[in-house]
């Protein structure tokens, strides 16, 4: 009978250990599940959403890497760029293995040549205002910003006068008279 209790004492040991074990981890899976850190359940979302948050040369180094079998590497370079974790880093790289993408900007880059040839409307209103004396003209565009209007006020302060009409005309729904007329009153 002796015999037997040391092997029954070890066995309720390892018993209350892996149930130890097993509330642990449940507890670390609702931890994670409560604040939102799990990575998404469809890999594609994932993969788009690891993709965001890469530079555009993180992003053709990570795809190099994966091209060439170098895992382990990638998921470093991963989790030194976006700072996750190494479980989430090691999942969003299998989700771009998977599911490549196409780099994508966060911000929409600016030509470097900006000519003002096609000008782009912005989600506001822009107002621009002109007086001299008792005339006072008001210019109201989304096709205008301070960057804009600046170079304008340039144009027509370093005597391109007409120059400085046709780009207000460009960026606003004013008539080339009214232009001037606005420009003229920029003179001071």
């Amino acid at each position: 009978m002796e015999s037997l209790v040391i092997p029954v004492l070890i066995l309720l040991l390892v018993g209350a250990g892996v149930l130890l074990v097993a509330r642990a981890v449940g507890r670390r899976t609702a931890g994670n599940r409560a604040s939102g850190s799990t990575p998404p359940g469809d890999p594609a979302e994932l993969a788009r959403a690891a993709a965001a948050k890469l530079t555009e040369e993180q992003h053709r180094r990570l795809y190099a890497l994966i091209a060439q079998g170098q895992a382990m590497a990638a998921i470093k370079l991963y989790y030194e760029a976006s700072g996750e974790g190494l479980r989430a880093s090691r999942d969003a790289v299998g989700a771009l293995a998977a599911n490549p993408q196409p780099f994508h900007s966060a911000a929409p880059e600016e030509p470097e040549n900006d000519d003002d040839d096609a000008p782009e409307r912005f989600p506001y209103r822009y107002r621009a205002i002109a007086s001299k004396g008792d005339v006072t003209r008001e210019v109201s565009s989304n096709m205008l910003n301070d960057e804009i209007y600046g170079r304008i006020r340039t144009l027509a302060r370093s005597g391109d006068t007409e120059a400085a009409a046709m780009a207000l005309t460009r960026h606003s729904d004013i008539s080339m008279k009214q232009a001037r007329e606005f420009i003229a009153l920029l003179d001071d």
